[in-house]
């Protein structure tokens, strides 16, 4: 059989470099001049041209191709079962009649994102059974940004056919972070969890160049690489790689030289990439330089960490958080004042929420960086996944890292409301679980005194289990705390109660003073995430503004006895700027 080639994959690696094909979906763009969305459909609209790019690239010297088939998954194509088998057979049709005795053929099956780990392996498993089916054994993942539903699908192809070769390749920018955050030693990282995976690798994004700059820091070389041609342009709504083949064979043939097993191209290379490769090699035998992993570096334990909230959390203090609104406008003499009053208060941190509701607000992480800049007081702000990609987040945290900030709340972000999402884009390039996993990476590579980062556990949730299970899953994507919905309701201290014995975590409990029955009744009604029982609502009915507020300090320093036991410390959200009101909260909490 073609794909089988004169030895198996195993045997010719023990000597080889295995050279791919490179790019279908940009060169096939180049040829018909259209864009490549959906070339998957040329297998059966246009099979000629996709047979006449295996030819070229398997006459460059590639000995191996990929079907084109990187798209053919539910989530592109639909519901149609009918259409996905049409392509994988065909594809797999076409690369067989383009391939020679010594050609391996592996099924290229690109990312399912954005779905649940569940949905994502039933998705890959549909596809790869097509696969099997036509009696192919090779499979080649790639651009992966995550592990989602890798691993299993890994085992079950192994389950179905054992002496399959299995590339799991995953796509980074050159700082090494994938588009979900996630780290790229930790991608390419060997454990039990992916024993069925044959080789990990890289593959698009990044140019050659940054390609060898990131295996500087791999400790292994059982890898495979794929990079792109470099970086496009855009010129007249066309995109083109400006590296020409000649650059792309040198650096390819550095990365052959760092003892990489399995290199090809991505977006932008063409046969003429590949063939100045293998020329620059040579018609020898491509035998791969064997050298020695780079040794791990230990690094001396760091110096006592400079975040003093996370110490007194540490040391068993019940502390103090405080949130106050930042300004709409441009002036900040209130809230500077508020935060110096509270200070004086004794409060151990601040709280800063970003844009809540999707309102435009000062921008927390500045605010932060003021506040801890002119106060020294420590500062959590809020970051949500709702405005920033990325790019963004990763500046932002930089700088707040450079003015001392060194705890966050990852939160996913309230949505933009309908009537202004025609002049308002979300990004959501995250979710908190996946920002806290990106924030947590940069901990561990990035800097010295990493962020602690904290999540929000709604006690309100109408299936707390649920909500309990989520946050779990915070804690296994680097969460150390969390600040908690108020408190305002009998079964929200149990819930508490449970998050307390299920969870290993830091847990600030949240506390909202009630100011009037108005006021209870719309946190009840229109506020998601707020509970407030009829008990307490019943107790504002005729009461003005001073006993209001009297009986707000009352309920609230009732609430922290009850919730005491359960807690580390406690979360204060100021209603409508009440700074004085806090302060009174703040001074019955320290008696």
């Amino acid at each position: 059989m073609h794909n089988q080639g004169k030895v198996s994959i195993r045997e010719f690696l023990q000597n080889n470099v295995l050279i791919f094909d490179g790019a279908m979906g940009t060169y096939y763009s180049s040829i018909v001049n259209e864009p490549a969305i959906n070339c998957e459909m040329a297998n059966i609209q246009h099979p000629e041209v996709i047979e006449s790019i295996h030819k070229e690239y398997i006459a460059a010297g590639a000995h191996a191709i990929k079907t084109n088939t990187f798209g053919v998954n539910r989530k592109n194509f639909g519901e149609n079962s009918k259409l996905l088998e049409q392509l994988v057979d065909a594809a797999v049709e076409i690369a067989r009649r383009s391939a020679n005795d010594t050609t391996y053929i592996f099924a290229d099956i690109g990312p399912i994102d954005g779905e649940e780990e569940e949905k994502v392996v039933e998705q890959y498993k549909e596809v790869v059974d097509l696969f099997l089916k036509q009696g192919i054994n090779d499979f080649l993942f790639e651009t992966n940004s995550s592990i989602t539903g890798l691993f299993e699908t890994a085992r079950y192809i192994k389950e179905k056919s054992p002496e399959a070769f299995i590339i799991n390749s995953f796509a980074v920018l050159p700082d090494g972070y994938s588009s979900e955050g996630r780290y790229y030693r930790k991608l390419l990282s060997r454990n039990e969890e992916n024993a069925s995976v044959d080789i990990l690798g890289l593959n698009c994004v990044c140019g050659p160049a940054h390609m060898l700059t990131l295996l500087e820091n791999v400790h292994t070389t059982d890898i495979s690489i794929m990079p792109n041609a470099g970086y496009p342009v855009v010129r007249g709504r066309r995109t083109f790689y400006s590296n020409g083949p000649t650059y792309y064979a040198e650096q390819l043939e550095n990365i052959v030289k760092r003892g990489v097993q399995i290199v090809g191209g991505c977006c932008g290379t063409t046969p003429a990439h590949i063939k100045a490769f293998v020329e620059r090699l040579g018609s020898t035998s491509f035998v791969r330089q064997k050298i020695q992993p780079k040794s791990v570096v230990v690094t001396e334990e760091k110096n006592e960490s400079k975040n003093h909230l996370w110490r007194k959390l540490e040391e068993g203090k019940k502390v103090i958080a405080v949130e106050l609104d930042s300004p709409k406008n441009a002036d900040l003499s209130g809230f500077m004042e508020s935060a110096r009053r509270l200070q004086a208060a004794g409060v151990d941190t601040l709280t800063i929420a970003d844009c809540p509701i999707a309102v435009a607000r000062m921008d927390s992480a500045l605010l932060a960086c003021k506040v801890k800049r002119e106060l020294g007081l420590d500062v959590i702000p809020h970051m949500t996944c709702r405005d920033r990609n990325i790019n963004a987040i990763k500046a932002l945290l930089l700088g707040m890292h450079a003015e001392e900030i060194y705890n966050i709340l990852a939160i996913t972000g309230d949505p933009i409301p309908n009537a202004q999402r025609n002049e308002v884009s979300s990004v959501y390039q995250f979710n908190s679980r996946k920002l806290a996993a990106y924030i947590d990476s940069l901990n561990a590579e990035v800097f010295d005194e990493g962020y602690k980062i904290y999540g929000a556990l709604n006690v309100n949730a109408r299936n707390f289990e649920v909500e309990l299970r989520r946050a779990e899953q915070k804690i296994e994507h680097g969460m150390v705390g969390f600040l908690t919905q108020p408190v305002l309701t009998q079964e929200a201290v149990e819930n508490l109660a449970k998050a307390r014995e299920q969870l290993s975590a830091k847990i600030l409990g949240g506390i909202i003073p009630v100011v009037s029955e108005k006021n209870a009744r719309f946190m009840d009604s229109e506020v998601n995430g707020i509970r407030v029982s009829e008990e307490i609502i019943s107790q504002y009915v005729g009461k003005n503004r001073e006993e209001g507020e009297q009986l707000a300090v009352e309920i609230s320093l009732d609430m922290a006895k009850k919730i005491k036991s359960y807690i580390d410390g406690y979360y204060l959200i100021t209603p409508f700027n009440r700074v004085a009101l806090m302060e009174k909260i703040i001074e019955g909490l320290r008696e």
